[in-house]
């Protein structure tokens, strides 16, 4: 059964332009869609100033409430932040329910998180929000508890033990999920005890990541043309041209106004993107919204601790390009010059694959020295790896043993002395 939605859109005359209400209101429209719902009307609404008690002025409230009163809807969602008293006294104006786009994010994120980690971080997220939603809403609110009772002491009121309870909520959640987070550092660190390169996949929602998560490595990720289409982070092992061999990690999406609530409790999912070598900020070219939907990644980013120090570690990719007029991607090269230092690419068709991941390889080798090794005739398994990880550059047998050149990184030097422990001090006796 078809949840009727309505939508609608304020923007501030003095701060939005009427042009760029648009792409707001059609983002609002792409998330209710996510939710299952059916939007079957959509405004607009432009402010001049922002009531305190209602967000919009009384004949705003009136013309809309009759606008909603004459279509078959069971909610209503307003784009932007309201505040519990708005968001009860539209409620009660209207007669129906009423949430806001931080409201709708957190219900998308409960429907699609799959993992127990994801699950307890969205949970966290909404207990935080609902506590901050408790003003007195319903009239039970208003009632005493009387001194009898075993948790309400003489004259709480509702709101209080409803405030407490959820706070006993949070706790106990907190608790699950550091014990999870135990886990995701244990395995964090395993991986780091044999270093591999780990290269994140961050940017806007929907604009194609596990699309080109598939495409990097042959990963059968759930991918669609819709808002927060996946959730949980994966990684998966690439092997580059060199034969490097590295891991990808996909995140979840940005979006702007992403709930604080959200930021926090996917922090320690998101720390993979704040440890990676490398990270892949995937843009769609062909959104109305390109720059804007940049400088949102771009401001979650910073709240990660990954800012303009950090640029080097960031590589651009524009997505979609297959979706171009030739006109187009005539534009699309002379905004890209002269340094070309954004990649153009299409997850779907491959298009500018080949060119991303040499880029990968000269960025992950840019560190890359030289050494020579010392190895007897029994150290099989480490000429082997050497081999394996194509790092080798010169090798000569002696009577006690084999020498070889190797070029490799400071991760793989890391990662062969974490795998052959005490003898890699000995083998590099003779390096650099």
């Amino acid at each position: 059964m078809s949840i009727g939605a309505g939508i609608l859109n304020p923007v501030y005359a003095d701060r939005m332009p009427a042009r760029e209400a648009t792409p707001s209101l059609e983002e609002a429209e792409a998330l209710a869609l996510a939710l299952g719902l059916d939007v079957a009307f959509k405004q607009t609404v432009r402010l001049r100033t922002i009531k305190g008690a209602t967000l919009f002025g009384s004949g705003q409230c009136e013309l809309l409430g009759s606008e909603i009163r004459s279509r078959d809807l069971s909610v209503v969602v307003v784009n932007g932040t309201i505040t519990a008293v708005q968001q009860r006294n539209l409620e009660r104006s209207w007669g129906i329910k009423v949430i806001d786009r931080t409201g709708l994010i957190l219900e998308i994120f409960a429907n699609r998180a799959k993992t127990r980690e994801g699950v307890l971080q969205v949970k966290l997220a909404q207990l935080e929000y609902q506590r901050s939603r408790l003003v007195r809403r319903w009239t039970h609110l208003e009632r005493q508890r009387g001194a009898l009772g075993f948790v309400g002491g003489s004259g709480e009121t509702q709101i209080e033990a409803d405030r407490r309870a959820i706070d006993e909520q949070i706790i106990r959640t907190n608790r699950k999920l550091q014990t999870v987070k135990r886990t995701r550092r244990l395995h964090r660190k395993a991986r780091k005890a044999v270093p591999y390169p780990v290269v994140a996949l961050v940017g806007y929602t929907n604009a194609g990541k596990s699309t080109l998560f598939n495409r990097l490595t042959g990963a059968d990720a759930f991918a669609a043309d819709a808002l927060f289409a996946t959730l949980d982070p994966t990684l998966r092992a690439l092997s580059l041209p060199s034969g490097m061999q590295i891991v990808v990690s996909d995140t979840v999406g940005f979006i702007s106004d992403l709930p604080t609530q959200l930021v926090a409790a996917f922090r320690a999912t998101l720390e993979e993107v704040s440890d990676a070598d490398l990270i892949l900020h995937l843009r769609d070219y062909i959104h109305p919204e390109f720059d804007r939907q940049a400088q949102s990644v771009d401001a979650i980013l910073g709240e990660l601790g990954v800012g303009p120090e950090d640029s080097n570690r960031v590589i651009q990719v524009w997505n979609k390009i297959d979706r171009l007029t030739v006109d187009a991607r005539r534009e699309m090269l002379d905004r890209n010059c002269p340094d070309r230092t954004s990649f153009p690419v299409s997850a779907t068709t491959g298009e500018g694959i080949g060119a991303l991941l040499k880029e990968l390889d000269a960025r992950l080798r840019s560190d890359e020295q030289t050494a020579v090794l010392r190895l007897s005739y029994r150290d099989g398994e480490k000429r082997a790896w050497l081999f394996n990880e194509n790092v080798v550059q010169e090798e000569s047998a002696g009577n006690d043993g084999m020498e070889l050149t190797v070029r490799w990184t400071h991760v793989q030097a890391s990662r062969y002395q974490s795998l052959f422990g005490e003898d890699f001090a000995e083998d590099a006796a003779a390096s650099m």
